[in-house]
């Protein structure tokens, strides 16, 4: 049984949505909240297995919410929005950094043709949310005081372990990475740490989330980053120093002339745009100069493929099982022998750095976690 705190300040859409999750005999409504602060109050209260949030309420809205709740009882939040307009996308994102898993559209009333297909995915999300084990997100000054005490000295030279990969100067020329849960956040930091180095390879991202946020969220990736982040665009060619996003509903690829190839297809891992789709289409001539990461998310998308750009001659990493909200992309590639490196986001920014300027990396983690 899957416990759900519903928040919502509209009567009429909180109305809908108990109404949407309740039809679920393994779902079970635990409480309602009209306002962040109550929301709050209940989430520590009732305890529940998943929140469904509001981001416009009166007192305290989602994010200030969020942000609490994942300080004092971190619980899986699902951020309802009823609008993906570019704007509304891109201020919906900033509750993923307090916390929150994934952003959906909320349902149409049941009048409406989509509605049923709507609900539906709700329910499924809110279910497989649940199985997320969240962590506590600390107020910043608390973070950095722990960050301070727990990092220590730097390890010396010998306590870690160095890239070595076959043909590890090969020139490189392409990134591709992939994502699902918990990716929106990871993407950020990942991409910061770029614009920090100056980073010159063009970077190809599929990160899976609700019809309609793809533009909002490439706005907001690159305000929150500093790195260029836009649309990628059918049939253009990939300019170095710029992360290019799969638009919703098209399959993203790229032909050994770095040019992007958008198709409309059949769902991968019930997914369009699909990490594998991106990972598959890399020509083999081009493998060897290809960079391809692996991040949070729930499922196997991705993971074979990622095995055979190894056996291809591309550099593969993924996102350590610690930092990532979701393990069951990394953990598959890992099944499978398909990784290189397994690191945290900084240090997959740092090492694709290293990489694409020929530098012999040091990094803390290097093996097959989870073997």
């Amino acid at each position: 049984m899957t416990r759900v705190l519903v928040v919502e300040d509209s009567p009429v859409v909180r109305d809908l949505l108990v109404y949407i999750l309740g039809s679920d005999p393994q779902i079970r409504i635990v409480g309602c909240a009209a306002d962040g602060e109550e929301a709050v109050r209940l989430a520590q209260a009732r305890r529940p297995d998943v929140i469904t949030m509001d981001l416009q309420m009166p007192k305290i809205d989602g994010y200030e919410a969020t942000r609490r709740i994942m300080e004092t009882c971190p619980t899986p939040i699902v951020v309802v929005s009823g609008s993906t307009d570019d704007d509304a996308a891109a201020a919906n994102l900033k509750a993923v950094e307090a916390g929150a898993l994934v952003i959906v559209q909320r349902p149409p009333g049941p009048g409406h043709p989509m509605h049923h297909q709507a609900a539906s995915a709700l329910i499924r999300t809110v279910k497989s949310m649940a199985e997320v084990k969240v962590v506590r997100r600390w107020a910043k000054v608390r973070a950095a005081c722990t960050a301070e005490r727990e990092q220590g000295p730097e390890p010396e030279p010998e306590q870690q372990a160095a890239l070595r990969v076959d043909g590890a100067h090969t020139p490189r020329k392409l990134v591709v990475i992939g994502a699902s849960t918990g990716g929106p956040a990871v993407l950020a930091e990942i991409l910061s740490q770029l614009a920090e180095h100056d980073f010159r390879l063009p970077v190809v991202m599929v990160q899976h989330m609700s019809a309609g946020f793809a533009a909002g969220f490439a706005e907001w990736l690159q305000a929150a980053s500093g790195f260029p982040v836009e649309m990628a665009r059918h049939g253009e060619h990939l300019v170095g120093g710029r992360a290019y996003l799969a638009p919703d509903g098209f399959h993203a690829a790229v032909d050994r002339e770095l040019r992007v190839i958008l198709s409309r297809g059949e769902v991968e891992h019930g997914m369009c745009p699909s990490v594998s789709h991106l990972f598959r289409s890399i020509p083999a001539s081009l493998r060897p100069a290809t960079i391809a990461v692996l991040l949070t998310g729930m499922g196997k998308d991705g993971a074979r493929e990622l095995r055979e750009l190894k056996d291809g001659g591309a550099v593969t990493i993924v996102q350590d099982r610690l930092t990532a909200a979701v393990y069951g992309m990394p953990g598959e590639a890992l099944r499978l022998d398909a990784a290189h490196l397994v690191l945290t986001p900084m240090e997959i920014g740092r090492s694709l750095h290293g990489l694409a300027n020929h530098v012999a990396g040091k990094f803390s983690y290097l093996g097959q976690e989870g073997k």
